[in-house]
Order: C-alpha cells, then sequence, then structure tokens
C-alpha cells in the first residue's frame, strides 16, 4: 500500500497519515520535514539551560512498544497503551496505528491487517543535546534534552525526535535509521559497516568460566577441556582480570566494601603479573607467549581482549608513571535524573563515591593507540571494550556528554582500524544513545545486560531483551547476545536463541562443564556456525505483547537464511518479572508461580522478507499456520522453507542439517537443475543428516559427484542423506 499523508502540526495536534497523534500540542512545538513523509520534532524554550523537559502533547489510544534504559548501561523493552506507561530514559517507541475503515471488523483479521501502520519514534542527538523520551501521569509524551554539562547550554532543540511512519515495521525502522545516518553523519547503518569474521566462529569467553580470577592455567585447561570433547572453540576471549591494575582504596586486614571494587584503576597498558610467569610448568612468560601458544595448539582463530572505555573500572591510576602520559584527572561522575530515575547501579553509585580517573580528552587518541598496538604485537586479534556508558556522566567541564562521547568512540574505532584487521571489535555496556549514534565503524555491539548463570529469574527476562532490543540495535550493529553456559538448566532455551540471533554463538564454561550435546547442535566440527543472515527480531505479532509477564503470549524470533526462514518459539512466561514492572507489593526476587503451558501458532507469515529467499510463494502456503504448545522456558525451532515445483509435478525444498538448531543455515544454494535428465543440485554446507522435502523418491543421490545411500519416508515426503565428516561446502545431487 501507498503511504502519503507526511506528519504535519495543525489546531494543536500531530497528525501521521491523516490520523491524529498527539493531542494539545503546544505551540513551542514544531514539525521539520526531512526527505518523505520523514522529520522532527522540537521545541524552544524562553530561557537557557543544559537541560530541557518539553512537552510534545498527549497520547493515547494506540498500542507501544518501547525500549528505555532501565538502568545506565542496558534498555529493556515495555508495552502498553498510553503515555503515561512510558518510562524515563525511552530511547526507541513504535506505535501501532490502525487506519479507520468500514472493514474494521474483529472477524476480519485479513483485510484489517492492511489497515494497520506503524509510527516510529526515535529520540536522537542534537548537536551537543542528547535527548530522550517519556511520559507523565496525564499521558502527555515528553521529551528530555540535555547536553550534561552546566556550560553548554540552548534555547532550542529542534531536531530532538525523529519522526516516520509505515506499513511494515521492520522496513520502517531500517529506513529510519538509514535516513538518519545520512542526515546526521554521526553514525552508519549496519550495512555500511565492516562485519568481524570472528561471528561465523564458535568461541568461547573466560568471564563466568573465572571472572576476575582468569589466568593462563586456566585458559589453557579451558581450552583442553573443549578440544578432548571434540568441539574447539576458533575465537576466544579473555575478559576483565589480565590488566595491571591498582586499588587505592583497600585496606590490609579491613574488608572491602561493598562497590569498592569498581574504583580499581589502571597503571600500565601491559598485562599483570599473572600473565608473566616464569614457571617452567606454565610454558609462557609473557602475554604474547600465551597467545602464540593457544593458537598453535588450540587452533584459534581470534583472540579478543577486554578493556574499559575509560581504561578500567575506575579509569586510570592519575599517579602512575606510565600514565602521566595521558593527563589524566580525579573526575567525579554525575549522573542524569534519568540514570537515577530508573534503577540505580551500585558501579556508579561507587564511582560517584570515589571518582574516575580520566584521561585528557586530546590524548585519549595515544592511549587507544598505545594500548591497541602493544596487543597487536602480542597476537591479539581484537579488543572487548566494556562500561562505555560511564562516559556519559564525565561530560561535565568537557563540552559535554555527547561531544565527549564522541571524541573517546572516534578514537576507539580509529585505534581498531589502524592496530587491527576487519574490523575486531566488540562494545559493551552501552545502550545509550550518545554511543549508539556515534558508531560510525563499530559494528557488534551487546544487545542486553550480562547472562547471569546464578540468577534463576533473569533467564527468561534476557531471550527477550536481546530480540526486542535488537529491532534497534540490529540496524547499527550485528547485536551480541551475549555468552551462556552450555552445561545449565537453560542451556537448550538459550542455545536456541542464539541459533536463530543472527549472533555470535559463545559460551563461559567452566574447564571440563560442558554440554557437548548441545554445543554440537550449534557448532560444525570445524568451530564454524550456520549463522543466520539478520539480527534475530520478535514476529510482527509479538510487537505489542509482553512475553514474559501477560501469562499469555509465546516470544516468537524469526530470522531468514540464504534460502529458508526459521522461527524460534519460546515460552518466557512465568520464571521472571520484569525490572520495574513488578508488583510493589512483592519485593522479592523469588521465582514466581509456574504457570500452565501456553498455546500460540506460528506460520510462515511470521517470517518478514520471505518473498526475497523464495522468489514466488505461488506453491506456499504462507498464510497457513501451525499450533505450538510450551511449558515455562521450553522452546521449539521451526524451518521454514519454500515449496518450488521442478519438472511439473514434483515438490521440493531443501530443509538442512536435521540435527542443529538452525538446519536451514546449511542450505547454501539450488545451484542447477538440469530438469531434462531429472537432477536438483543443491549446494550444502556441514555433516550429518541433511533432509529435503520431495513429493516424489528419487533414483538416487550423489555428493560430489559420489552416489551415496538415502532414506525417504514417502508418509511425510522426507528425503535424508547423510554427509561425511567433512564442512567444506559440497554438492549434492538429487536424481529422479
Amino acid at each position: 500500500m501507498t503511504i502519503v499523508g507526511s506528519p504535519v502540526i495543525e489546531n494543536g495536534c500531530l497528525s501521521v497519515r491523516g490520523k491524529v497523534v498527539l493531542t494539545g500540542v503546544p505551540q513551542n512545538v514544531a514539525f521539520k520535514p526531512v526527505g518523505t513523509g520523514s522529520g522532527f520534532l522540537g521545541a524552544m524554550s524562553a530561557a537557557p539551560s543544559s537541560r530541557h523537559v518539553f512537552s510534545l502533547g498527549v497520547l493515547e489510544g494506540f498500542k507501544f512498544l518501547c525500549l528505555f534504559r532501565a538502568k545506565i548501561w542496558w534498555m529493556i523493552p515495555r508495552v502498553g497503551e498510553s503515555a503515561n506507561e512510558i518510562p524515563i530514559e525511552t530511547q526507541m517507541l513504535l506505535l501501532e496505528a490502525r487506519q479507520e475503515s468500514a472493514l474494521d471488523d474483529e472477524a476480519s483479521v485479513e483485510q484489517n491487517s492492511e489497515f494497520t501502520f506503524y509510527i516510529l519514534a526515535l529520540p536522537v542527538l542534537d548537536g551537543p543535546f542528547r535527548t530522550s523520551l517519556q511520559g507523565n501521569a496525564t499521558n502527555e509524551l515528553q521529551f528530555c534534552a540535555e547536553s550534561g554539562d552546566v556550560n553548554v547550554t540552548a534555547t532550542e532543540v529542534p531536531e530532538a525526535v525523529f519522526i516516520n511512519y509505515g506499513d511494515n515495521p521492520f522496513d520502517l525502522i531500517k529506513d529510519s535509521i538509514k535516513i538518519l545516518a545520512k542526515h546526521k553523519n554521526t553514525f552508519s547503518h549496519i550495512d555500511d559497516k565492516t562485519i568481524p569474521p570472528h561471528l561465523d566462529w564458535f568461541g568461547w569467553c573466560t568471564w563466568d568460566a573465572f571472572y576476575s580470577q582468569v589466568n593462563p592455567k586456566g585458559i589453557k585447561e579451558g581450552l583442553q577441556s573443549f578440544l578432548e570433547g571434540g568441539c574447539s572453540p576458533r575465537f576466544m576471549i579473555i575478559d576483565d582480570g589480565w590488566q595491571d591494575t591498582t586499588n587505592e582504596f583497600y585496606e590490609d586486614g579491613k574488608p572491602i566494601a561493598e562497590g569498592m571494587q569498581f574504583a580499581t584503576r589502571l597503571v600500565d597498558i601491559k598485562e599483570n603479573k599473572k600473565f608473566k610467569s616464569s614457571v617452567a610448568e606454565d610454558s609462557c612468560t609473557d602475554l604474547h607467549e600465551l597467545i602464540d601458544f593457544v593458537k598453535q595448539k588450540y587452533g584459534l582463530n581470534y583472540v579478543y581482549l577486554w578493556h574499559a572505555l575509560a581504561g578500567y573500572w575506575g579509569g586510570v591510576q592519575p599517579t602512575s608513571e606510565k600514565m602521566k602520559k595521558y593527563n589524566p584527572k580525579l573526575v567525579y561522575p554525575i549522573q542524569s535524573p534519568g540514570n537515577l530515575g530508573n534503577l540505580r547501579d551500585i558501579a556508579m553509585d561507587s564511582l560517584e563515591k570515589y571518582g574516575v580517573g580520566v584521561i585528557d580528552p586530546e590524548k585519549i587518541h595515544d592511549f587507544y593507540d598505545d594500548l591497541h598496538s602493544y596487543l597487536a604485537r602480542c597476537g591479539v586479534d581484537g579488543v572487548k571494550v566494556d562500561v562505555q556508558n560511564l562516559i556519559e556522566t564525565l561530560g561535565n567541564g568537557y563540552g559535554g556528554r555527547v561531544t565527549l562521547t564522541r571524541q573517546y568512540q572516534e578514537a576507539l574505532q580509529q585505534s581498531v582500524e589502524r592496530n587491527f584487521k576487519e574490523n575486531h571489535l566488540i562494545c559493551c555496556m552501552s545502550h545509550n544513545t550518545d554511543s549508539i549514534y556515534s558508531s560510525k565503524k563499530s559494528a557488534v555491539a551487546r544487545a542486553s545486560e550480562d547472562f547471569m548463570p546464578r540468577e534463576q529469574t533473569f533467564q527468561t527476562l534476557h531471550v527477550a531483551s536481546v530480540a526486542y532490543n535488537s529491532l534497534l540495535l540490529g540496524e547499527i550493529f550485528v547485536p551480541d547476545w551475549d555468552m551462556f553456559h552450555s552445561k545449565h538448566e537453560t542451556a537448550e532455551f538459550h542455545g536456541a536463541a542464539r541459533a536463530l540471533g543472527g549472533c555470535a554463538i559463545y559460551v563461559s564454561d567452566k574447564p571440563a562443564n560442558h554440554d557437548f550435546n548441545i554445543l554440537k547442535k550449534l557448532v560444525l566440527p570445524d568451530g564454524s556456525v550456520l549463522r543466520a543472515r539478520y539480527a534475530g527480531k520478535p514476529t510482527r505479532d509479538c510487537l505489542f505483547e509482553d512475553p514474559v509477564m501477560d501469562g499469555k503470549s509465546l516470544l516468537k524470533i524469526w530470522n531468514a537464511n540464504k534460502l529458508a526462514g526459521v522461527i524460534g518459539v519460546f515460552n518466557c512466561q512465568g520464571a521472571g518479572s520484569w525490572p520495574l514492572k513488578q508488583d510493589l507489593q512483592e519485593k522479592s526476587l523469588s521465582l514466581p508461580p509456574k504457570l500452565s503451558p501456553i498455546s500460540g501458532r506460528i506460520s510462515p507469515a511470521n517470517v518478514e522478507f520471505l518473498e526475497e529467499i523464495a522468489g514466488t510463494l505461488s506453491r506456499l502456503s504462507k498464510r497457513g499456520n501451525l499450533e505450538v504448545t510450551l511449558k515455562t522456558l521450553e522452546c521449539e525451532i521451526y524451518t521454514i522453507s519454500p515449496i518450488k515445483v521442478f519438472l511439473e509435478n514434483i515438490h521440493f525444498a531443501p530443509i538442512g542439517l536435521l540435527d542443529m538448531y538452525n538446519s536451514g543455515g546449511a542450505v547454501q544454494a539450488i545451484k542447477c537443475t538440469t530438469l531434462s535428465e531429472g537432477i536438483i543440485i543443491v549446494e550444502g554446507r556441514g555433516c550429518g543428516r541433511f533432509g529435503f522435502f520431495t513429493t516424489s523418491k528419487p533414483k538416487c543421490c550423489k555428493v560430489d559427484t559420489k552416489e551415496v545411500e538415502f532414506t525417504y519416508n514417502a508418509e511425510d515426503n522426507m528425503l535424508t542423506v547423510n554427509l561425511p565428516e567433512q564442512c567444506k561446502l559440497r554438492d549434492i545431487e538429487i536424481v529422479y
């Protein structure tokens, strides 16, 4: 359906596509068109300030989905129907709008669907100001604009909130991000970035295995444990615990106060004494030797090391001789009212007390270049850069939060480009728009708060958060859905989610604590993974439902491979509660009562852009559906492979590796069909049982021209061929 009717403010109302969205729009609010059908809402104040809160008008009568920062570091989703439910620190707002129509009746879902459209509001960066959305008790939608520096003030914020609309919510978000990237020129869409190759390989992160006690001995034990199980990682992240740090607040004989550990600061760019061993049995005397050793013995392709954007959690130590060249000074963070209005974070509260050693912005390029060039000389391939949102609290006196963040982000991204090949950078704890809209080159970012193996009530929240957050983040980054434990009561739940997330697949198992049955559904014998094409996202019919707390909705996540779609269905109900949304009478974090199994329906129509994969859908019942019933923390994955007709009457669809979570990821192409001879050739990768749907039993099957055995079940039309233990691309010939 063609979209007409740009947003317009008339008679105190903001209308989009002829539908009133906001009423009572104040006279100081204006709309500035950008392109066709989109533009910015902005506002003017009588007096200059470094922080403004402007009303945009009253918002009622729309289902909404928003992404907001519940903590300074991380976003989570929320759904509702009026502005008073929109939290402070909202960074994306999606509305479901219905065009009035004579066909508007409950019984005509098929007809009604084409009269539904979507309105997107993105609070963005305007010069040195960063904006966010929020609602109030009278259903006013407001935006907050703040610089983070009392000396950086303005009376007007003309490009505060980007507004756009469209029929397809996924296209709408993608197109909007592309328009913004071109208009603002401070960040890039993911299509315009270099994608680091570690994403296509199985990985291991040391964090949940050792936390900050990581050392060379443990790293080797962990890698050996994977090797003995026949599933070796090809990339590794040595997380927090390798750096040379100090904490001047620790006192011998006295207990460490809660949060004091976050005041630890960096004293040198080189590794600490744990990684400088002279013990003969360790065989590695420094970081360089360790990395050379593990790459050679365990076949690692890529090794990343962790550091914080400020150096370490508490920055760098101003009195350190090695740090003095960067002109650091002690700064006490100032959290915004938005940070303090949701969930306070102990790390930030501690740093407000103890201070942060902040590198002079004029020297931050030197710091990153020194650090990264040293790591590169040690054989390191890339970095995971954490604690990024800390910078937003340090902008006072530095030109504000946006200005300081952009200086740090530009320096970081330029250093990674200069010192590491192929854009090997993972951003973490970076869910503020200051960072998101300053990402010109960084291509991977964590999608949610950490996987926490010991927190029973966080497991379903994690999977739901990464999926919903990927709606926005997935247009700017490849979302990183974080590591998980392969041997854990929720391992299947997390593993299935990662399989269709389009993300890196990596674990943080302790040595000798693995479930290789789960890992081998994710990882091929050569260490590669079947990564889907896009960021996994909730299906359209889940966008305005709460799959964690409404007691009835299943979470459905869609993605696509080269020739097939994939849908994961997850029961996230009854195992946790969203923060800031629990019953105020219940303060405990105990598990909620278990719910009965929940049923829902899946359909090929749940996979967006299926037409791009299938070409024609004339032989596929796209609107057909299948019922699925799941208990809490259960999941199922469905491969959606469009059926095509060959030789006039053979209905055929490649399915892929039947024993992998993302089966269809193994199907690379239908290379050619020799119709005169009745041959279909499918290019596949991996090993194991490779399945096809075909309505006719073939005469024979060949793999790379060699005839192989096959099985055919006429009841379900399943053809199965066993691929040998090699992971190369191979031609599978189906001869009729």
